[in-house]
């Protein structure tokens, strides 16, 4: 089918506007030209409200006749279905009983939806990506391509005046979905028009047709790669946590809480460490020397450590004998000690009335 162009005039801009207001402003309908096979004249049934409405029609010059396919809805009538051949006037008018509601006379190219493309293909030649359909039977119309990627999230789209787009740079490895429309050139045939329906969706990957894209959905480089930089990120922050806390404690070491270490120091002390050291300890106090009688110390097993020339000479001088030896010293001329003054660097230690002289290599055990 041909259809032969012809220009927009202003005078049809005004019956652009039945299809959406009626006569007076207030009955709306709808005129629909599929692909200039058929013409679908709709309104609301609830306008007039409880009547059923009448269309009558005409092509060009032919006589006026009534709808007789009507569209129902709710048991009325809701408009009506009619058999176009080519590009026409519709000369038509909406009856409620013997009121006129509207009178029009528009070209239905003026309302033209395409059929949607038919025999759609996808061929790949390496980064390029054609799509191709057979062309509808008559021109002015404008084929758009949207395609996009598992990763996208909305389509991309692509127009040509013929069914043949080429899409550059696609990768190969993802799975692509392609759809593809006509719609009617505003210039030609006016803004009222409607563009066809969406093809099926094409899935390809590789050059070899898929059921569906979602199977193969491959996980993002990039997310992979920022997810590993994070990770290691955190790792080091751990790890820099970590060395800072061992570092403060080398630095800075902990307290022990004394109440851990000396139990009831606090609770029953209230911290007087000499009365705790009395109460868990078992010490006695040492009396002094003076105060024991000589047995007592013996029997303690007191060891006082003596010169060996002192403890000789007080050996000698309880026996008898000695002290002729110590006589005989004295009159040679040997230099004799004051009583009573220990020789330097030894100690004096009086036990039961005796006295003994210490020295620090020296020691006697009673």
């Amino acid at each position: 089918m041909t259809r032969a162009l012809r220009p927009w005039a202003p005078a049809a801009a005004a019956l652009v506007l039945g299809h959406l207001l009626g006569a007076g402003g207030a009955f709306e309908y709808q005129i629909i030209n599929f692909n200039f096979e058929t013409v679908q004249v709709t309104w609301d049934p609830n306008q007039p409200s409880g009547t059923n409405l009448t269309f009558i029609y005409r092509f060009n010059r032919k006589n006026d006749r009534q709808c007789s396919n009507y569209i129902l809805q709710h048991g009325r009538r809701r408009g009506c279905l009619l058999v176009a051949e080519g590009d026409e006037i519709l000369n038509f008018s909406i009856w409620n009983g013997t009121q006129r509601l509207v009178t029009r006379s528009p070209w239905i190219s003026s309302y033209l939806k395409p059929n949607s493309p038919r025999g759609l293909r996808v061929l790949w030649r390496q980064e390029a990506v054609t799509v191709a359909c057979p062309d509808l039977p008559f021109r002015g119309l404008l084929y758009e391509v949207q395609y996009k990627s598992t990763f996208d999230r909305e389509w991309h789209s692509q127009e040509k005046e013929t069914c043949n787009v080429t899409i550059q740079d696609l990768d190969a490895n993802k799975c692509y979905s392609f759809r593809a429309r006509a719609t009617a050139m505003e210039s030609i045939y006016g803004s009222t028009t409607y563009p066809s329906d969406w093809t099926e969706v094409a899935h390809q990957q590789r050059g070899q047709p898929r059921d569906s894209c979602q199977e193969e959905r491959v996980f993002p480089k990039f997310v992979l790669i920022y997810g590993l930089a994070a990770f290691l990120t955190l790792l080091l922050l751990l790890l820099c946590v970590w060395k800072l806390r061992r570092v403060k404690r080398l630095l800075m070491p902990r307290v022990p809480d004394p109440k851990a270490t000396f139990p009831g120091l606090f609770e029953s002390h209230h911290g007087n460490f000499q009365e705790w050291i009395k109460d868990t300890q078992n010490l006695t106090h040492l009396q002094k020397v003076e105060d024991q009688e000589p047995e007592d110390v013996l029997t303690e097993g007191l060891e006082v450590p003596l010169p060996k020339v002192e403890a000789e000479t007080s050996a000698m001088t309880l026996t008898g004998p000695p002290c002729l030896q110590t006589l005989e010293t004295e009159s040679a001329g040997a230099p004799r000690r004051l009583p009573g003054r220990p020789p330097q660097g030894e100690e004096v230690l009086a036990l039961g009335g005796f006295r003994f002289t210490m020295s620090d290599n020296s020691y006697v055990t009673l």
